[in-house]
This record gives structure tokens, sequence and C-alpha cells, in this order.
């Protein structure tokens, strides 16, 4: 079966967008010149699985950023909301985390980009994730869609570096054990 990994970033009060998908603070926050990894991340796996928030929030962005297949977890969109331009490279899926991997290893992918909160918390409680790539924006909002909500059990990780950035991001890399 695949192995789920994720980049991310959330402010440093554990927000990953405001409540409406929003990302103006993290756009705000100068990091030009920076090199956060995310095409060398991109090239790494083979498929991007988010849920409906995450894509509407990209689908607004200037330019598609992915470069790889996207699939879309979502009980309630149709096909014919994704763009023309878009349907050979975005599809969309109602089956369960752990029955989509199993899928998605049937077409030969090995390693998900899992992107998204409320797809990151499905994936980590169905022991789905290898592991998490983090940046810390520093910045506060108070409030918005958390990365990490409520868990049934513990989930430990295992640090594997942690990268400093002149913008003030901080990236943490953990292993999920």
């Amino acid at each position: 079966m695949p192995t789920g990994h994720i980049m991310m970033a959330m402010s440093l009060d554990g927000f990953v967008a405001r409540k409406d998908h929003a990302l103006d603070w993290l756009m705000q926050i100068d990091t030009e010149g920076e090199d956060h990894g995310f095409l060398t991340f991109q090239e790494s796996v083979d498929a991007i699985v988010m849920g409906s928030g995450s894509y509407r929030t990209v689908l607004g962005f200037d330019d598609w950023p992915y470069i790889k297949p996207v699939i879309v977890l979502s009980r309630s969109m149709r096909r014919n909301e994704i763009p023309s331009a878009l349907r050979n490279k975005v599809e969309i899926s109602q089956i369960e985390p752990a029955d989509l991997m199993r899928e998605l290893g049937g077409r030969g992918y090995s390693r998900i980009y899992v992107d998204g909160g409320a797809i990151i918390r499905s994936f980590l409680h169905e022991g789905l994730v290898d592991d998490m790539r983090i940046a810390i924006a520093p910045v506060l909002i108070g409030d918005g869609i958390r990365m990490f909500g409520e868990i049934p059990k513990d989930i430990e990780l295992e640090l594997q570096s942690v990268e400093q950035f002149s913008s003030g991001l901080v990236q943490l890399q953990y292993k999920v054990r």
C-alpha cells in the first residue's frame, strides 16, 4: 500500500487556513529567495489527495501549482465542478482513505501527498501517514481550520530535522511512528 506524506504550513497557533479557507496570512510572509523544498517534495510523490476546501482554495490561485494528479475527496463535489482545463489532472473520489490508498497502490503509486486539515486528520487517524514536513509561520491568526484536531489516541512522532528561514518560518520534519 502507498505511504502518505504531508507538507503543510500552519500559523504558530496551529491553523492551516482561516475558516473560509483563506491563506492571506501565509501569503503576506516574505519568503522571497527561500527554498522550502515544495518542488522537490512534489516531485517525490505520485499523486496528491486533498479535500474539497483545499481544492477550492488552490483553484483560486493564479496558477495551478501541482505537477502530479490530484484526487479530491468529497461526498458533495461533482465532476462538472472541475474546470475543463483541469479535468485530465483532477478527479473526485468518495471512498474512504484506506480504500483510496489501496486503489492508488493498484495504479502503481507508492507515495501520496496528503493535503488539507480534515484529510490530514483522517489519514493520520487511520495510520496512513509516514512522515510530515510542517512549516510554522511566524503569525498568530486566532481562529480557523486546525491542522490537528481531536485524535482518538496518541500519535508518536520522531523529529528528523529542523530548518529555520530568514522569513521567520521554521520547518519541522517528523517521522510518524
